[in-house]
């Protein structure tokens, strides 16, 4: 990542303990609903998404999926990265109808993550379970503000694209060899990450211009 300073008259900087409310509730959401999981009688299975059941007409394992979890490692994994890379994109969606659009482009990533290992996994019977494919689309849009001074990067800026195929080369590692924590032994559905990750990264493109700040208006520096 890089990043750039204008001096003390810089907008909005960085804090690492000055996070917006939502991300924060996100993140601490993930391990009150596992206790929760944990207690249910079939550990909160049913609510899993199966590939299966999108051609047996039941669509709501692609939401409910997103608000279960492996194990505590797991739990902690995605309430750290979608604590650190919903900053962001919660700042620069602050504004009038910004949160809900904010809530609304998690939920999205995450339903058309696991759409989208469903559509590459037809018939899979295998349990999908976890927000990492909402927190990727946090991910792919935080990746088009780094270094962009709070506002929207071009989606084929250099930057951006180094770092959305550094993103996706260590995606497509760690699914397949498999280690990650809270894996537990369980495969990672790498794929749906990959989705999650590109709703993210396009999407807040026309977000950021109908939702978020003005155009910078300072004069450029040469």
């Amino acid at each position: 990542m890089q990043t750039f300073t204008d001096g003390p008259s810089d907008p909005q900087r960085e804090r690492i303990f000055n996070a917006p409310f939502l991300p924060i509730l996100i993140a601490a959401s993930m391990p009150v609903l596992f206790w929760f999981q944990e207690r249910l009688p079939d550990q909160g299975m049913s609510m899993a998404f199966r590939a299966v059941d999108l051609w047996q007409g039941r669509w709501s394992g692609l939401f409910t999926s997103m608000l279960l979890h492996g194990g505590w490692a797991h739990v902690a994994m995605n309430a750290v990265g979608a604590l650190a890379f919903g900053t962001p994109v919660a700042r620069l969606l602050s504004r009038g109808l910004g949160p809900l659009i904010f809530v609304a482009l998690y939920i999205v990533s995450g339903a058309v993550a696991a759409l989208g290992y469903g559509l590459c996994h037809p018939g899979s019977e295998s349990h999908l379970v976890g927000a990492s494919g909402a927190v990727f689309g946090l991910i792919g849009a935080s990746t088009r503000l780094m270094g962009g001074h709070g506002r929207v990067m071009p989606l084929f800026h250099s930057a951006v694209l180094k770092q959305a195929g550094a993103w996706m080369a260590a995606n497509l590692l760690v699914g397949l060899i498999g280690l990650a924590p809270g894996a537990g032994g369980a495969s990672i559905a790498w794929e749906a990450h990959a989705f999650g990750f590109m709703v993210g990264i396009i999407l807040i493109g026309p977000l950021g211009r109908w939702f978020g700040p003005g155009p910078d208006l300072r004069p450029a520096r040469v």
